[in-house]
């Protein structure tokens, strides 16, 4: 049976200075743009039954540069929509909302946790469908990828608040006896 890849998009502007970025359509940075050919040679030998995107050109373009060939894009991969707070970092919000937190209140104007997780259950039922026959990779998101991770094993969006995820990293979904198991997170590709 195959595993699922997690392959986070590399650096942005916007992620380079912890701005949320969920619709604005960045490019990727030089070092973005060398962190996916890093991610390319890290998956090399693998074959993938399918890899699918999100439709944002960080993730599309990362995939261009790690050498896969996307099979199809999906809106439901895109980053969580974070509505009022795009483009706004954290310690911005927490200067007029001290007690805010995405994990549990989501963005206003944005997304819920739960709707993020309502999403990512359908990437991942349909990328099972394709396991039988090889590995599957997900170029996506940060905190989207996060609340795959928690939502394989069978956890709350919100548990995704405990998996960290740099940019151009990649993850493994796999089983264990059976269950769904996280084989490897947040793997480098230096």
């Amino acid at each position: 049976m195959g595993e699922i890849i997690l392959i986070r998009h590399g650096q942005t502007e916007w992620s380079a200075n912890g701005r949320h970025t969920s619709y604005t359509d960045l490019d990727l940075t030089e070092t973005g743009e060398q962190q996916a050919r890093l991610a390319g040679k890290r998956l090399q030998g693998r074959t993938f039954a399918a890899v699918i995107s999100s439709p944002r050109k960080r993730a599309l373009r990362t995939a261009e540069l790690a050498g896969l060939t996307v099979t199809e894009t999906t809106e439901d991969l895109a980053e969580w929509n974070y509505g009022e707070y795009e483009g706004i970092t954290s310690a911005t919000i927490h200067e007029t909302d001290p007690a805010w937190k995405l994990w549990t209140d989501g963005a206003p104007g944005g997304e819920t946790p739960d709707q993020v997780a309502e999403r990512l259950d359908k990437v991942l039922a349909h990328a099972r469908t394709f396991l039988d026959r090889g590995d599957v990779a997900l170029i996506a998101h940060g905190h989207s990828l996060r609340v795959a991770g928690a939502r394989w094993i069978g956890l709350p969006a919100s548990a995704g608040a405990l998996l960290k995820l740099d940019t151009a990293t990649l993850s493994t979904l796999g089983f264990e006896h059976g269950e769904p198991a996280i084989d490897t997170w947040n793997a480098a590709c230096s």
